[in-house]
Formats: structure tokens, sequence, C-alpha cells
């Protein structure tokens, strides 16, 4: 099987490496974003803000700060807990400026995945034309005997770049779509705690007055 695949790749010409290294570098964004986005920065919002309020009921803001780290979610309550005592606004605004931190390193580099997906299926079309050129200009040229020879080299350049982009580019969408719906799960719960935490220290402020 390696062998066969090893083969292709040489078939395919010189179009293969630079569609191998698109491969290379969607491989290193799924594996990064896979770890931030699934592991490292997620958490059970419920659970971690059902802690949050018990420190925040018993006025224990250090013991709530204790909690957070410098993850997404934890690090917008952080900004409103650090804000305790203020008013609704300067809450408000120091939630803002702290999910305006947080949510472009959720979102970041996902995108370029769709780009990679596009990027090595136009390789392998322009592998494909230049693979069918290849075959016409040498059959039109050669002498009777190699012209089956040149062809099939041809076609085989033509058909290995397009099938190698392809096998590159539908991975790329498949974790895309993965990865862009972990950033939209995880803006969302960002958006729910920033307005939680907003409406309990707004109500703790109102209580005091």
């Amino acid at each position: 099987m390696i062998t066969l695949i090893a083969q292709a790749f040489r078939d395919g010409g010189p179009f293969m490496y630079p569609i191998l290294a698109v491969s290379i570098f969607a491989a290193a964004i799924i594996i990064e974003r896979i770890y931030f986005l699934a592991i490292r920065y997620g958490i059970d919002d419920e659970a971690f803000f059902g802690k949050i309020v018990e420190f925040t009921d018993k006025g224990d803001i250090d013991g709530a700060l204790n909690l957070c780290d410098r993850t997404p979610i934890p690090k917008v309550v952080n900004a409103a807990l650090k804000s305790a005592g203020l008013s609704t606004r300067e809450v408000q605004n120091a939630v803002d400026e702290s999910a305006m931190e947080v949510l472009p390193l959720i979102e970041k580099r996902v995108h370029y995945l769709a780009m990679a997906a596009n990027v090595a299926t136009l390789l392998g079309l322009l592998g494909t034309i230049i693979g069918l050129m290849h075959s016409f200009n040498a059959v039109a040229g050669a002498e009777a005997s190699q012209k089956g020879a040149v062809l099939a080299k041809g076609i085989a350049i033509a058909l290995n770049t397009t099938a190698f982009g392809l096998v590159v580019a539908i991975p790329c969408l498949f974790f895309y779509a993965f990865l862009q719906s972990k950033a939209n799960r995880l803006t969302e719960q960002v958006d729910r705690v920033a307005v939680r935490m907003v409406n309990i220290l707004s109500s703790s402020e109102g209580n005091r007055r």
C-alpha cells in the first residue's frame, strides 16, 4: 500500500509537493486547534458558573477569582469579578473588553482550513491541466512507438494531482466544519457567561443600595 502511494506521488510530478506542503500546514492547524478548542478551552460552563455563584452569593469575590484561569470563559468571569462593586456600565465595559480579547483566540486560524482546502483543490486542478497539456503536446511530437508511454505519463500526472488535491481538501473541509462548530459553541458560552455575570453583579450592586 505504501509502495503504491509512493509511486503515485512520484508519478504526480512537481505539483504533488506544494499539495503536500498544504497538507502539512493544514495538519498543524488541525492538531493545534483541536488541542485548544476541544481540550484546553472546553469547560462545563454551567458547572463553572454555579461554583462562581456560590462564592459571589457569600460575598467571597477572592474565592471566586481563585477559580478563574487564563482560558476564555474564566478570563471573562475574572474581568467581571474584578469590577465587582462598580456601576453596571463599568462592569459591562470590563466584560466587553475581556470578551474582545478572548474571542479572537477562539476563532484564530480556523478559517485557514477552508483556504487550505481550496488551495489543495486548485493545485490538483492545475496539475490536471498541466498533465493533459503535457500529454497532448508530447503525443503530437512523439514517435509512434513512444506515444503510449508519453500519453500514460501525462495522464498519471493529471489523475494523481487531482486525487491528491482531493485527499487533502476533503479532511480540511471536515475539520473546518468541526472546529468552526467548536469555536461557535465557545463563543456562545462566553456571551452567555458574560451576560449572566453582569446581571449577577448588577443585582448585588442593587441590593447594596
